[in-house]
C-alpha cells in the first residue's frame, strides 16, 4: 500500500508493530478501511528483552494473528527447520523476534518504519506527526506500544543516578555486567529470566523480593488425561478455570466492577518464571526473600542498599541495582499524547477505560495490549490476546 500524502486523510493509523500492531494491521490489509502502521517491527522485544531469554508462554500461544491463520509460529518454525511443539519446549526469544519480523514482510509489507512523535485531536479526527517530520490526518487511532514506556521502577529507587539503577526492560544485552555485583529487584519473569542470565553473563547476583518464595511453572506436557484436562483446562495463560475464563472470555471479564477488574490483573498470574529457568537459579543465586528495599544510596562507586529482612535490618553494597518490577499502563507515560488529549481520556488507576470494542471515551482512539489489560483482563498481557484483539477491532472497523 502507497502511503498516503500529507494532505489526505487515513481511516485507520496504528501506532507500534508489536504482536498486537502486526496483527490488526494484518486484519486491515488489502480493503476498507484505509489504513497506515507506524513502528520499529518487534522493538519491545528486540531491545527490551535480554538476549538468550525464552518465552514462558506456549508455542502454541506464541503466534502473530493473520485473518486466515496462515502464518503461525509452528509454520516459521517448519519453514526454517526450527524446533518446535505445541506444549513444553520454550519458545527462544531470538527464534519469537525473527518470526516476528518475517510475519510483518509477509502480511504487513507497507508497515513505515518511523515512530509517531505526537497525536493531537483535529477537525477531521487526529492529526499526528511522525519522528521523521511527516504529518499526516486520521479518522482512527489505534495505540498498540506495548510495553514500552510502561515500566515501573519503586519509589525508593527514584533518586538514585540512572548508571546505578535500571529496569529490566532498559537491556538487551547483559554482557557489560561481567565481573560486576548486581542485585535484581522482583519475583516475576523478568527478574528471575534477568538474574540467571546475567549469571551466565558472569555477574555475581542477588535476588531481593517480598515475595516468600520463587514461584516456578511446572513443565507442560501433552497429551494429558481426560479428567486433568478437564480439572485443568489449557489455554494461552496456562492451567487451570480462571486461566481459562480469562482466556476465552475477556467480554465477561470487561462486565466485572473496576476495583474487580484491577485486583484480578494484579493478582492472577502473580510472579513466576518458566520451569526451565529453575535449574539455573536455585542454589546458584542468593535470593533475599520476603525482603524490602527501606533505602537506597550511592558511596564509594556503590549502591548501598537498606534492607528489612527476616532477621532485621541489614544492608547489601552492589555495583547497579535492576528492577525486575513489571510494567503499568498508565497513560501520563505516554509521551506521544497531547496534553489536552491525554486529559480528555477518562482512566481508571491511570490506564484507558475502553468500550467492548477497546475504544476510549475520545472517539476513534483506540487502545490495545497491555493498555487494555484492565479492561480486557490479563489475557492482554500476552501475545496470544492479540487473536481475539484483532478479529473484535477489525470487525468493529470495518462496520464504521
Amino acid at each position: 500500500m502507497t502511503p498516503s500524502s500529507n494532505h489526505s486523510i487515513s481511516d485507520v493509523v496504528i501506532i507500534g508493530a508489536g504482536p498486537y500492531g502486526l496483527s490488526i494491521a494484518a486484519h486491515l490489509t488489502g480493503s476498507k478501511p484505509q489504513s497506515r502502521i507506524f513502528g520499529v517491527p518487534m522493538q519491545s522485544w528486540s531491545s527490551h528483552m535480554p538476549q538468550g531469554m525464552k518465552l514462558k508462554s506456549e508455542g502454541f500461544a506464541s503466534s502473530l494473528y493473520d485473518p486466515n491463520s496462515i502464518f503461525p509460529l509452528r509454520q516459521y518454525c517448519k519453514e526454517n527447520n526450527l524446533p518446535y511443539q505445541d506444549v513444553g519446549l520454550p519458545v527462544p526469544l531470538e527464534t519469537f523476534v525473527a518470526y516476528g519480523l518475517e510475519f510483518q514482510r509477509r502480511l504487513v509489507p507497507h508497515l513505515e518504519n518511523t515512530n509517531i512523535a505526537s497525536i493531537r485531536k483535529s477537525p477531521s479526527g487526529f492529526a499526528l506527526q511522525t519522528a521523521s517530520g511527516e504529518t499526516l490526518q486520521a479518522r482512527n487511532v489505534v495505540i498498540a506500544t506495548g510495553i514500552t514506556h510502561f515500566a515501573q521502577t519503586p519509589p525508593v529507587l527514584a533518586a538514585l543516578p540512572t548508571s546505578y539503577v535500571s529496569h529490566t526492560s532498559d537491556h538487551s544485552d547483559l554482557s557489560g555486567f561481567h565481573g560486576r555485583k548486581v542485585a535484581v529487584l522482583g519475583a516475576g519473569s523478568s527478574a528471575i529470566d534477568t538474574a540467571a542470565l546475567l549469571r551466565d553473563a558472569g555477574a555475581e547476583v542477588h535476588i531481593i523480593a517480598r515475595a516468600s518464595s520463587i514461584a516456578f511453572h511446572s513443565p507442560g506436557s501433552e497429551p494429558r488425561p481426560l479428567l486433568e484436562r478437564f480439572k485443568n483446562p489449557r489455554s494461552g495463560l496456562g492451567v487451570g478455570w480462571k486461566s481459562k475464563l480469562c482466556s476465552d472470555f475477556p467480554l465477561l471479564f470487561h462486565a466485572l466492577p473496576g476495583k474487580l477488574r484491577i485486583r484480578a490483573v494484579q493478582r492472577h498470574l502473580g510472579p513466576s518464571s518458566g520451569w526451565f529457568v529453575r535449574e539455573k537459579v536455585e542454589g546458584h543465586i542468593p535470593m533475599h526473600l520476603k525482603t524490602s528495599i527501606q533505602s537506597a544510596h550511592v558511596e564509594d562507586n556503590q549502591v548501598h542498599l537498606n534492607l528489612s529482612t527476616p532477621n532485621g535490618p541489614t544492608t547489601l553494597a552492589v555495583d547497579h541495582i535492576i528492577a525486575g518490577t513489571g510494567f503499568h499502563p498508565a497513560l501520563s507515560r505516554l509521551p506521544m499524547l497531547d496534553e489536552q488529549l491525554r486529559t480528555s481520556i477518562k482512566t481508571l488507576n491511570d490506564a484507558p477505560i475502553l468500550s467492548r470494542q477497546f475504544e476510549s471515551s475520545v472517539p476513534g482512539l483506540y487502545f490495545i495490549g497491555l493498555a487494555s489489560s484492565i479492561s480486557f483482563g490479563p489475557l492482554m498481557r500476552f501475545a496470544c490476546g492479540a487473536e481475539f484483539t484483532a478479529k473484535r477491532l477489525a470487525k468493529h472497523l470495518f462496520a464504521q
